[in-house]
């Protein structure tokens, strides 16, 4: 076993001379935690029979040797034994057969119980324009996504030097035009981030943060897409391996060389006694701390029952004050009376100029005087609001939202509002950026929240602590947006070039 976080693993496509089972257990020997597992003719060929059985026999088999899997699509000659790897996402004709080969590797990984199905788009072909390459690769990621979204398989797509996506860049360009979904993460080559990256290798580490699925590691030259042996390129590893600490990165680090199968136990051994060796020599990863808490102005119980005596009728507060009795008596009342809360106490505007109330509803607030009433607290009091999220409509998904901003719930919320946003309802999203995800969102998906507010037009003021806690990695990734629009002819939102040029404070 590994001591520390990372795990190194050997991808299964360097030992292509070996039978898979005999591969594993040479790895297994060697002390490797885990293998990339690159379907193929010669390791669990998808097309040949009995695919059921033998991936039931092939998960046992890992299981009894302690080793992790992901699987990765890129052998060269599995789906047309003429020309290297086509088809692909972009190809004239066979698009289909790749996506129907993506979906079937998915459906493997869930069987194995594997961390990450790893795919890439392939090169545009020359008589292809550009745009057209980009919707041929949009429509089957999106079909690939579906399927891994059934079977709770995450996918890491991975930059190829000279494929259409080649870069972190492109990487970036493809999830904002799919529309950031969740399950679409990275698989990282480090060698890749020496060959055509302008950032340092630890630095790409870095960017890519908690995005990453997936790590194939490997040496390599600037400028020469070829995988080399640890110590014949020009990679200096330990601090690369001290970057994959910093960020957490908790998934499997997989030798990647496809080339060096005629040594392959031996080149596997050498790489493992550097790898140990390079993360030896790695400095140590900074103390971890929790960023400062951003001072971001919060509701409090008393200043929403205050705002909604201004709005309520004579009856809708009778009706609210029975209703929060009930619920702090019974929690189980909460059910029949947050739905009622909008037809009883109205739906308009709050208007109130209290600290964190801009934009809230009346509905909002009563609902948040609801789950106020609550006679729990800590880890019960989210359990209970997150039940509540689950099985309400958009406005009681609000309002449980909004409560956020309220209750002491400590991060045991925080799942609420990364599924919020996950929707493309401006609402939730709005409601869900509030002074709680501020406070206690990791920076990874507040950053990539708020980069949705600006694809989706949504006012960036929607964006509690926006000022505070915004960072040079945002203004980078609104940048790139920024250019993508312009390039499309498209408006750049005015808070958008705001925010660029540091007038948003």
């Amino acid at each position: 076993m590994s001591g520390g976080g990372l795990r190194f693993g050997y991808g299964t496509n360097g030992f292509a001379g070996h039978r898979l089972e005999d591969a594993l257990a040479v790895l297994a020997d060697l002390g490797y935690e885990g293998v990339a597992l690159t379907l193929d003719h010669a390791h669990l060929d998808p097309f040949a029979p009995d695919l059921p059985g033998r991936v039931a026999a092939l998960s046992r088999r890992l299981a009894g040797l302690g080793l992790a899997v992901v699987v990765e699509t890129g052998a060269r000659y599995l789906l047309d034994p003429r020309r290297k790897h086509e088809p692909t996402l972009l190809s004239d004709g066979g698009a289909e057969r790749r996506v129907a080969f993506l979906r079937a590797a998915v459906d493997i990984a869930a069987d194995l119980g594997a961390e990450a199905v790893s795919f890439w788009s392939g090169v545009r072909p020359a008589h292809v324009p550009e745009d057209a390459a980009w919707e041929r690769l949009l429509s089957g990621c999106g079909a690939v996504l579906e399927a891994a979204g059934r079977r709770g398989v995450p996918l890491g797509f991975e930059p190829e030097p000279g494929m259409l996506v080649a870069d972190l860049d492109g990487y970036e360009r493809l999830r904002r035009r799919l529309g950031h979904p969740e399950g679409l993460g990275l698989t990282l080559d480090i060698g890749h981030c020496r060959c055509n990256e302008p950032l340092p290798v630890a630095d790409c580490v870095r960017r890519a943060g908690d995005r990453l699925v997936n790590v194939q590691i490997d040496d390599m030259r600037r400028g020469a897409h070829e995988h080399l042996e640890f110590g014949t390129g020009e990679i200096d590893f330990p601090p690369v391996l001290a970057a994959l600490e910093e960020i957490g990165y908790r998934g499997l680090v997989a030798v990647e060389l496809p080339r060096h199968c005629h040594a392959a136990p031996a080149v596997a051994e050498r790489s493992l006694a550097f790898l140990r060796a390079a993360r030896a020599a790695a400095p140590p990863p900074p103390a971890p701390a929790r960023a400062p808490v951003p001072a971001v102005e919060r509701a409090r119980p008393e200043t929403v029952r205050a705002a909604l005596d201004d709005r309520l009728t004579a009856e809708g507060a009778a009706w609210l004050r029975e209703s929060c009795a009930l619920v702090a008596a019974d929690p189980a009342a909460l059910a029949a009376r947050l739905p009622a809360a909008g037809r009883r106490c109205g739906r308009g505007p709050l208007g109130s100029a209290a600290p964190g109330l801009a934009g809230w509803t009346v509905d909002d607030a009563a609902r948040v005087a609801l789950l106020a009433a609550l006679p729990l607290a800590g880890e019960d009091l989210a359990a209970e609001a997150a039940r509540t999220y689950r099985h309400g409509d958009a406005a009681e998904k609000r309002g449980v939202l909004r409560a956020l901003d309220v209750l002491d719930v400590g991060d045991g919320a925080l799942p609420v509002v990364r599924d919020a946003l996950r929707t493309d309802d401006t609402r939730l999203i709005a409601a869900a950026l509030g002074p709680y995800a501020a406070e206690r969102l990791d920076g990874g998906s507040w950053r990539h929240g708020v980069l949705k507010c600006a694809f989706l037009g949504m006012p960036l003021a929607t964006v509690a602590g926006l000022g505070r806690r915004a960072d040079g990695e945002l203004v980078r990734m609104l940048r790139d947006l920024a250019r993508e629009r312009a390039a499309a002819g498209r408006p750049v939102p005015a808070d958008v070039r705001s925010m660029l040029a540091g007038r948003i404070r």
